[in-house]
């Protein structure tokens, strides 16, 4: 589904480069739950952002179920992005100014879903993630795991093929962590959703089928 041949990705210093990633070949299956470990600067999160359009890497190619995504023009690289890859950040990248049920709705406003598609769609996840209760509310009235499930909410409304995650659990307690990632793992298992996440817990990466670490910009096991 996604591979990644030689991708490297470097920013100027100077007169030399300071390489996040180095040579990166990975391949992610369709239906696989792939946990991406390692240290603080080992570049975790910019292979994720790779992965999900965010950043354009320096060297090397990416395919996406085949075909190559630097040649893709803007519209079709956009559809992707919107389409097929759900987003979910660490720190839930909520709009404040909206409800919960106007940020689930927004992924499917940027696709031009018709209204009552929309509300179907919308309703469908409020009521699978029992938040209800909650969608005339903004996210400063949430807590930080009904706020994560909001973003989770938001990501699979789109029906994307590929969620990536990046620390998903990070500002969590332990029983709000251990409920996101069985969601996780529910939407792996039940939905046969693709996920990627980038972790520090050993316990989170256990969700997962394939542990990949990575050190120093370079794949390691």
């Amino acid at each position: 589904m996604i591979q990644l041949q030689n991708i490297t990705k470097y920013y100027p210093v100077g007169l030399g480069r300071n390489f996040i990633l180095k040579d990166i070949d990975l391949t992610i299956n369709e239906g696989e739950f792939v946990s991406i470990m390692g240290p603080s600067g080992s570049g975790k999160s910019t292979l994720l952002h790779i992965m999900g359009l965010l950043e354009e890497p320096s060297e090397g190619q990416y395919l996406f179920e085949g075909e190559r995504v630097d040649k893709m023009n803007e519209k079709k690289r956009t559809q992707l992005h919107r389409g097929s890859i759900g987003f979910v950040f660490q720190a839930y990248h909520l709009i404040d100014e909206l409800t919960v049920y106007e940020n689930i709705e927004t992924p499917l406003l940027y696709k031009n879903v018709s209204a009552s598609e929309r509300k179907s769609r919308v309703a469908d996840v409020l009521d699978r993630f029992n938040i209800v209760a909650k969608k005339d509310l903004f996210p400063n009235q949430l807590s930080g795991g009904q706020q994560q499930l909001v973003g989770i909410a938001r990501a699979i409304v789109a029906e994307p093929r590929v969620i990536l995650a990046d620390e998903p659990t990070g500002n969590l307690h332990s029983d709000q962590a251990k409920s996101i990632m069985e969601l996780f793992k529910e939407l792996n298992e039940k939905d046969k959703i693709t996920i990627v996440q980038v972790t520090h817990s050993d316990v989170n990466a256990t969700y997962g089928n394939r542990i990949i670490q990575l050190r120093d910009g370079h794949i390691r096991s």
